[in-house]
C-alpha cells in the first residue's frame, strides 16, 4: 500500500482552494460549425465487392421468381392430383415397417 507524501497533500489541499473562473460555455457559433463540419463530411465510399454483391443478390431473386413462374404449373398440376384424403401409404414409418417387413 503506498502511503501518501505530505508534499501531496499540501498540493492537493492548495488546488481545492482555488476557485475555478473559467468560462464553460461554447464559443459563439460552435454548434453551428459543428454542424456544417458534420454535414460537410465526405460519405464512405463503397466498395465494388459491395456494389456487385448487391446487383448479384437482384439478380438471383428474379431468377428465383422466374424459376418458381415457370414451374407453377407443374407444381399446382401436382397438388390438384391428390384430391384424396392422407392415406396410412402417406406416412414415410408405416412405408419403412412395410419394406421392412417383405
Amino acid at each position: 500500500m503506498n502511503s501518501t507524501t505530505p508534499e501531496w497533500q499540501r498540493l492537493v489541499a492548495s488546488a481545492r482552494r482555488y476557485p475555478d473562473d473559467r468560462d464553460t460555455t461554447a464559443p459563439y457559433g460552435f454548434a453551428t460549425r459543428v454542424v456544417a463540419l458534420a454535414f460537410a463530411a465526405e460519405r464512405p465510399v463503397v466498395s465494388l465487392f459491395q456494389r456487385l454483391s448487391l446487383r448479384a443478390m437482384g439478380v438471383a431473386c428474379l431468377l428465383a421468381l422466374a424459376a418458381v413462374a415457370a414451374n407453377y404449373s407443374s407444381v399446382r398440376h401436382l397438388f390438384d392430383d391428390q384430391t384424396t384424403p392422407a392415406a396410412a401409404s402417406d406416412d414415410p414409418m408405416a412405408e419403412m415397417v412395410d419394406l421392412a417387413t417383405s
